[in-house]
């Protein structure tokens, strides 16, 4: 499979997994990210650009890992997956894998008083709603929607199963 599309809600591993298996597989890795922000988690493009941009990457790489939902801004792509990996991890380990994340990043600056208090306290509740929000939001519910109508095969991965054993389903799956 050369087009392989890896999401969940933030937290799960998307960009780990789709990194790591840019190691073992013959694919270039790309994240939404880079797609979705001009500066990381504070100023987003607009959404002719985003998909502008990822059009243009999509078409230029035969084999490539697309790491990060598009569900609504980037609905358009779903045709261009051969493959679309799902990963689901319990809402308490994911949230802590954030906070955690969050303060690598950002360090005592996400504590209350400091420039990024704000700025995480509000990804941190948006985050928190995805398993239990509707389809107003990215959730759950959102992305079980999103797989509905896709035409692909989906590998739902679904637990909080270590990197090895994540990277090994994927490839077993692949054989």
């Amino acid at each position: 499979m050369k087009r392989i599309h890896i999401f969940g809600a933030a937290g799960s591993g998307t960009s780990t997994l789709g990194s790591t298996l840019s190691e073992y597989l013959p694919h270039t890795q790309l994240d939404t990210d880079d797609y979705f922000w001009i500066t990381k988690y504070t100023e987003q493009r607009q959404v002719m650009e985003r998909r502008t941009m990822l059009r243009k990457d999509l078409t230029q790489y035969e084999n490539w890992i697309l790491s990060g939902a598009v569900c609504g801004w980037g609905d358009d792509f779903r045709a261009y997956f051969d493959l679309t990996i799902f990963l689901w991890i319990p809402p308490h380990i994911r949230l802590e894998r954030l906070q955690k994340r969050e303060f690598q990043r950002y360090g005592n600056e996400i504590l209350p008083g400091g420039s990024k208090y704000e700025q995480s306290k509000t990804f941190l509740e948006w985050a928190s709603l995805y398993d239990k929000a509707g389809m107003e939001v990215r959730s759950k519910i959102l992305h079980e929607h999103w797989m509905s109508e896709l035409t692909c095969p989906v590998l739902r991965i679904e637990w909080d199963y270590s990197l090895e054993e994540r990277v090994k389903m994927v490839l077993d799956y692949l054989k």
